[in-house]
C-alpha cells in the first residue's frame, strides 16, 4: 500500500521536499554568522545533549515554511480545515522557536502553549476524540466534558513525545515520516482521500529536513520542529478518527507508538523518583542505545558514529508498530492487543536492558587503559530510581540527574 501511495506522488510533494531542503541549507549556511541560530550557549552542556559542536537548532523554521507552502496545494475539500489547523500549529511553533533561539522558554510554558493551541484547534474544527470503540467509554467520550480534556491530553502528549525522542540524528523526523505514511495508508484504506494528500505532503516536508539531519546532524529540529511534527500528526489522527468511522482509534495510536511509549516511560521513571515530569534526563531509550553502542561496540569518543547508528538500530522498533496499525486499521480488537503487546515488550526490554548490558563485553577503547571485560560492573539498577554510574572511568550507561 505504501508503494502504491508513493507511486502517486505528484510534483507538489517533490516541490515541498526541495523547498524544505533548500531552506535547511540556507539556515546551515548562515548559522556561523548568526549565533542566535544555534540557541543558548549552554546547549552543549545540557543533561540531554548528545552532540559536541554548535549546530543550528531551527530546522523547525524550514518545516513550518514547508507547511505554509503546502496550504496552496491542499485539496479544496479540506483546505479551510487545514488552514485552521496550521494556525493552531503556528502558535506552538512560535513559542518553541523562541526556546530554540535561546530565550529560555520553560518546559511548563511550552506545554501550556500546546494545550492552548489544541483548545484553539478543537474549537475551530469542532472535532475531538469522541470514541475509543470500547463499550461504555464511547458514551462518555461523546460528551464534551470528557472528550475535550482527553483530546487535549492526547494531542499535547504526542506533541511533547516527539520533543522527548528528538535526541539523536534522524530519530524524530524518521518517526514523523513513518507516522505520516502510516496515516496516509489508513486514510486511503478508509477512503478519506483529502487526508491522504495532507499526510503525504507532510511526509515530503519532513524528508526535505531528514536528509540534512541524518546521518551527520548538520541541522536539528529544535523544539519548534519536534512540537510541530507531533502536534500536526496528532490532529491528523483525530480528524481521521472523526471522518472515517471504520478506523480503529487504537490503530491510529500505533502509528505514533514510539513517542507515546517514551513519554509514558519518562513519566513513570520520574514519578518513581519523585522528580518533576518536566526535568530532563539521560535515560531515554535513544540515549541508552547510543551509550551502549559506545561502550560495547564502537568505543568512546566515537559519538559521531554512535549517534546516527542509534537511529538505525531503533528504526525497526519505530516502523513495526506503525505497520501493525496499518494492518489492523479497522480491527479494534487486534489493534488493541497489538498495542498491549508492543507496550509490554517496550517496558520489559527497558527494564532488562541494564542487567543485560553488564554481562556484555566492553570495547577495548572504552577508556584509557581499560580493555574489554576489565571494567567493574554496575550496581543493580532500579529503573524508577535511575541508572547508577559505571565505576570505571564513568563509561557506563548514563545516569539520571
Amino acid at each position: 500500500m505504501v508503494i502504491d501511495l508513493l507511486l502517486r506522488t505528484t510534483w507538489n510533494e517533490v516541490f515541498l521536499t526541495f523547498a524544505v531542503f533548500m531552506g535547511c541549507g540556507a539556515i546551515v549556511s548562515v548559522s556561523q554568522r548568526i549565533p542566535r541560530v544555534t540557541g543558548a550557549v549552554g546547549r552543549l552542556a545540557a543533561v540531554q545533549a548528545s552532540h559536541g559542536c554548535p549546530t543550528p537548532r531551527i530546522g523547525g523554521l524550514a518545516i513550518f515554511a514547508g507547511l505554509l507552502i503546502s496550504l496552496s496545494f491542499a485539496p479544496l475539500a479540506i483546505s479551510d480545515l487545514y488552514q485552521k489547523l496550521v494556525v493552531g500549529t503556528g502558535l506552538v511553533f512560535v513559542v518553541a522557536l523562541l526556546e530554540d533561539m535561546g530565550f529560555n522558554i520553560s518546559a511548563r510554558t511550552r506545554l501550556i502553549t500546546v494545550l492552548i493551541a489544541s483548545s484553539l484547534v478543537l474549537m475551530l474544527l469542532g472535532a475531538w476524540i469522541h470514541r475509543a470503540d470500547v463499550a461504555g467509554l464511547d458514551a462518555l467520550l461523546g460528551h464534551w466534558s470528557v472528550g475535550f480534556p482527553i483530546t487535549l491530553l492526547v494531542t499535547a502528549g504526542i506533541a511533547n513525545g516527539f520533543n522527548l525522542i528528538d535526541g539523536v540524528n534522524g530519530l524524530a523526523s524518521l518517526t514523523g515520516v513513518v507516522a505520516s505514511l502510516a496515516l496516509a495508508c489508513i486514510a486511503e484504506a478508509a477512503s478519506y482521500g483529502p487526508m491522504v494528500s495532507l499526510t503525504l505532503m507532510f511526509a515530503a516536508v519532513l524528508i526535505g529536513f531528514f536528509v540534512w539531519n541524518f546521518p551527520f546532524g548538520r541541522i536539528f529540529l529544535g523544539d519548534a520542529g519536534a512540537y510541530t511534527i507531533g502536534f500536526l500528526l496528532s490532529w491528523f489522527a483525530v480528524l481521521i478518527l472523526v471522518n472515517a468511522p471504520a478506523v480503529s482509534p487504537w490503530a491510529l495510536l500505533l502509528t505514533v507508538f514510539w513517542p507515546v511509549a517514551d513519554t509514558a516511560l519518562a513519566i513513570w521513571r520520574r514519578a518513581g523518583r519523585r522528580a518533576s515530569t518536566t526535568m530532563p534526563d539521560r535515560l531515554h531509550v535513544h540515549q541508552l542505545v547510543m551509550r551502549a553502542l559506545e561502550i560495547h561496540v564502537l568505543g568512546r569518543r566515537r559519538r559521531h558514529l554512535a549517534n546516527p547508528l542509534s537511529t538505525v538500530v531503533m528504526a525497526p522498533c519505530i516502523i513495526a508498530p506503525a505497520v501493525t496499525g496499518v494492518m489492523f486499521w479497522n480491527d479494534t480488537v487486534s489493534a488493541f492487543l497489538a498495542l498491549v503487546a508492543f507496550t509490554t515488550i517496550f517496558f520489559t526490554s527497558y527494564s532488562l536492558a541494564f542487567s543485560i548490558q553488564r554481562r556484555l563485553p566492553r570495547c577495548k577503547y572504552v577508556g584509557h587503559g581499560i580493555r574489554k571485560g576489565v571494567a567493574r560492573r554496575n550496581r543493580k539498577f532500579n529503573p524508577a530510581r535511575g541508572a547508577p554510574q559505571l565505576e570505571a572511568s564513568g563509561a557506563g550507561l548514563p545516569s539520571e540527574k
